[in-house]
This record gives structure tokens, C-alpha cells and sequence, in this order.
């Protein structure tokens, strides 16, 4: 993929972004139903509505991709190219009235996450991020398109080195069952500050350099795909606990680090 292919689907994020915000909006502190789907987690129309506005654009723009979304399953899921969509991730936040919900978009290259999305379209956050990956016929020593934005600015992660002076952040303790809650526990017991909440956006404040660890259990392809281009594009770090690169089939681990030695770190605390 060239710069070329990067410009279009960078277009392409942009359009699907403004078109799950505009479903969104007219729902928020207005939700009168929420359904409960068999994982016990909550669903609204919005949730519906935004992702149902995503798929249209996808398949009008890109109709030979693949699409997996929260909602409504798996088109072609074997494309080279894969979509994957989260219209609303915190979806209890979004029912609870907080503005810290995101829409989550991720495009995969043979099943590597290549460019990603968060859009907060209620305070108008926007980040969008494009990994070294996804200049494939890059030419031996070309540097590579490495890039995140936020609401048209690069940014970029802090570069803390030391658990002791770290901030980390997991959706919920309740992620944490088994082995998975001894380990974090060993992590949470490291770090300067350990918080809970945020879904999705703690990724993006840790592309902005506000906080330094996320990691969290037991997520989906699309709580994950759309946020490792974002981290990577910061220069920070996103991998599962055992170091390796995620993925589609990746088992729903994720540690994401603002700094490759503060990785290695949590790695090894984490047992890696």
C-alpha cells in the first residue's frame, strides 16, 4: 500500500466518523430502551444506528473489503483488506450520559491493523493513526509513514521509563478473573497511579502523553484493532501480554505502553 491508498482510507475513516457521530448524537441523554445481548453487555439503537451508517459508506467506497462489527457480525472476514467496527465502545458510559465513550474504526492488512480511529463525538475528539505496516511496498531504507493525529495535530507519548512513575489504566477489575487478576495485581501494585474506566479513550490519552500503561483482558477484535495504529503511530508500544503483535486472532490481551522500555517492563511483570 502506498501513500495513495493511505490518503483514501484515511478519507474513507473521516466519512464513516462524521456519519456514526451524526447517528449518535440525537441519542445522547435521551436513551429511553437498552437491550442486553447474551454477554450481558448493553446495546442501544444508537449502537445500531451508528454502526448500520458505517457499513453503508464502507460498502459504497470499499465494496471488495471485509467488514467485522459489534452489532451486526462478519462480512468476508478472509479479505485482504478487513474493516472493523466498533460504532459505540463504553457503551455503559454512553447510557450512563458520560462523554467518555468512542466510536472505534480499524482497517487490517491480512489481519495486521494497519490505520485506526477514535472519535469522541460529543466533546469532537478525534485521533486517527497509521502504522509502519501500512506502507508494504516501501522501498529497503525508506522511513517509514509512521503517524498520529489529534483533531489535525501529531502527537505523540511521554516517554516514562519506570513503573514507579507510571499511570495505568484498565476498563474494569471485574476483566480480571483467574491468573489474569493475580498478574495485574502484581502490575497495579508497580505503577505511581492505577485508574479504572475510559474504555477506548484511555488509549487515545495514552497517544496524547496523559497517561503511560492500559491493559486490560478478555477483549474483542473490535475493542483492540482500531487502537494499536493510534498507540504505534504515537510512538508507543501495543501488544498482547506475551510481547507478541495483535492481531485478529489475537486472544484479547492487550498491554499498550507510551515507551518501549516501560513495555518491557510491565512484560516482564506481567510474566511475559
Amino acid at each position: 500500500m502506498n501513500e495513495v491508498d493511505i490518503r483514501i482510507y484515511s478519507e474513507t475513516l473521516e466519512l464513516v466518523a462524521d456519519a456514526a457521530g451524526s447517528a449518535i448524537r440525537p441519542y445522547f441523554r435521551a436513551i429511553t430502551n437498552i437491550d442486553i445481548k447474551n454477554d450481558k453487555t448493553p446495546v442501544t439503537a444508537a449502537d445500531k444506528a451508528a454502526e448500520l451508517a458505517i457499513r453503508e459508506i464502507l460498502a459504497d467506497r470499499h465494496p471488495d473489503h471485509g467488514q467485522i462489527g459489534e452489532e451486526f457480525g462478519t462480512d468476508r472476514d478472509s479479505s485482504e483488506y478487513v474493516w472493523v467496527i466498533d460504532p459505540i465502545d463504553g457503551t455503559s458510559a454512553f447510557i450512563s450520559g458520560q462523554p467518555t465513550f468512542c466510536t472505534l474504526i480499524g482497517l487490517t492488512w491480512r489481519g495486521q491493523p494497519i490505520l485506526g480511529l477514535i472519535d469522541q463525538p460529543i466533546i469532537g475528539e478525534r485521533w486517527v493513526g497509521v502504522t509502519s505496516k501500512a506502507l508494504v511496498s516501501a522501498d529497503p531504507g525508506e522511513e517509514a509513514y509512521v503517524s498520529s493525529m489529534f483533531n489535525g495535530k501529531p502527537i505523540h507519548t511521554r516517554s516514562v521509563t519506570a513503573l514507579a512513575k507510571a499511570t495505568l489504566y484498565a476498563t474494569s477489575p471485574d476483566m480480571f478473573v483467574g491468573i489474569d487478576q493475580e498478574v495485574f495485581g502484581r502490575l497495579s501494585r508497580d505503577v505511581s497511579l492505577c485508574r479504572y474506566g475510559l474504555d477506548g479513550y484511555a488509549y487515545g490519552l495514552l497517544a496524547l502523553g496523559c497517561i503511560d500503561l492500559v491493559a486490560e483482558a478478555s477483549l474483542e477484535i473490535h475493542d483492540y484493532c482500531a487502537l494499536v495504529p493510534i498507540i504505534e503511530g504515537a510512538g508507543g508500544v501495543a501488544t498482547d501480554w506475551r510481547g507478541e503483535p495483535l492481531s485478529l486472532q489475537s486472544d484479547g490481551h492487550v498491554l499498550a505502553s507510551g515507551s518501549q522500555d516501560l513495555h518491557r517492563l510491565a512484560l516482564k511483570t506481567l510474566g511475559a
